[in-house]
């Protein structure tokens, strides 16, 4: 590979992956909740009508898609600025295009964003961060929404928490019981998890943000996505991905943590909760190409094949995200 390259790619994905914990949140609104939609088995005759149905006449018309990188499904070299900056790395293939492009929605405005956190929905995020990699400044995302808009979708919270920054952080090149355990940095004289607090704080953020939907969008059906199951529950596979075994299944206890706390956020504030986890169990980023769904650390993938942002969604991934979130909405 050509060194150059592989630094260049090496610095957008850190570029993507090191985001500070902001307090900021995004400002609370208020408005009445949006409607919910009755849904119709995809396996009945009436749910063959449905679809058929959606393709003569589409049940949305103004799509919104708000979020971070794992919602932005960013990407090296397959990187789309039809919609937001190159700096925000959204692929061609993430899961708002292929929701969008299945359920013949006329009009899609994607902001999510590498990086993005629930201040950037009201407040606008400068992506100049590798020069002719990376440049940009993407509007605060909350702009794309209008009183027109009837589906959202949003996949935020994980940068809140810093957990990306988390999980760079924990990188050892030592192996047990040489290597020291990262999450003892997240642990309190107390024995209390640092993580844990951070995502309990962000629920109010959450809630912030579906609250600032509503007011602008009142009739739209809010998504709140969540994030799939990019480490295992039980395991590590140290040195493939040189995270100790005991760091990586205390970051798939805080992302579990963290999925759990949007679902409820999300049953609070009237939005649906789209599980992408638990269909994605097995496909971490410890399981062989072609089965995988999030790369490792080593930023090379076979679906694309080619460069890769590290600890993020690759095709298979996006994939299987736009497969649940049609499949949420009953179609």
């Amino acid at each position: 590979m050509n060194p150059r390259l592989f630094l260049a790619a090496m610095a957008a994905a850190s570029a993507l992956l090191v985001v500070p914990v902001t307090p900021a949140a995004a400002a609370a609104d208020t408005a009445l909740p949006a409607p919910r939609a009755a849904r119709v088995g995809a396996t009945t005759p009436a749910g063959q009508q449905a679809r058929e149905h959606t393709r003569a006449h589409p049940r949305f018309r103004e799509y919104v898609a708000l979020g971070d990188s794992w919602s932005a499904d960013v990407t090296v070299l397959g990187i789309d600025s039809t919609y937001a900056p190159s700096g925000c790395a959204q692929s061609t293939w993430n899961y708002p295009k292929q929701v969008a492009a299945q359920l013949h929605i006329d009009v899609l405005r994607d902001a999510t964003c590498g990086g993005a956190t629930t201040a950037e929905m009201t407040a606008p995020q400068n992506v100049g961060r590798v020069p002719l990699l990376a440049q940009g400044v993407n509007p605060a995302q909350f702009d794309r929404l209008t009183p027109t808009t009837d589906l959202v979708t949003v996949g935020i919270g994980g940068n809140d928490i810093g957990l990306a920054t988390a999980v760079m952080g924990c990188v050892n090149l030592l192996p047990a019981p040489v290597g020291s355990p990262c999450r003892n940095r997240y642990t309190r004289a107390d024995g209390a998890d640092i993580m844990s607090q951070r995502i309990a704080d962000t629920k109010s953020r959450i809630t912030d943000v579906l609250t600032g939907i509503k007011r602008r969008s009142p009739h739209a059906t809010i998504l709140v996505v969540d994030y799939l199951a990019g480490v295992a529950a039980d395991r590590g596979c140290y040195p493939l991905v040189p995270i100790l075994d005991q760091d990586m299944t205390w970051f798939g206890a805080r992302l579990r943590e963290l999925n759990g706390m949007l679902a409820d956020a999300a049953a609070e504030n009237g939005a649906s909760f789209v599980d992408t986890y638990d269909g994605s169990r097995g496909h971490d980023v410890c399981a062989p190409a072609g089965t995988r769904w999030v790369e490792g650390l080593v930023p090379l993938s076979t679906n694309p094949p080619g460069l890769a942002v590290p600890f993020h969604p690759n095709r298979l991934g996006a994939d299987h995200q736009a497969a649940t979130v049609i499949s949420a909405l009953g179609e």
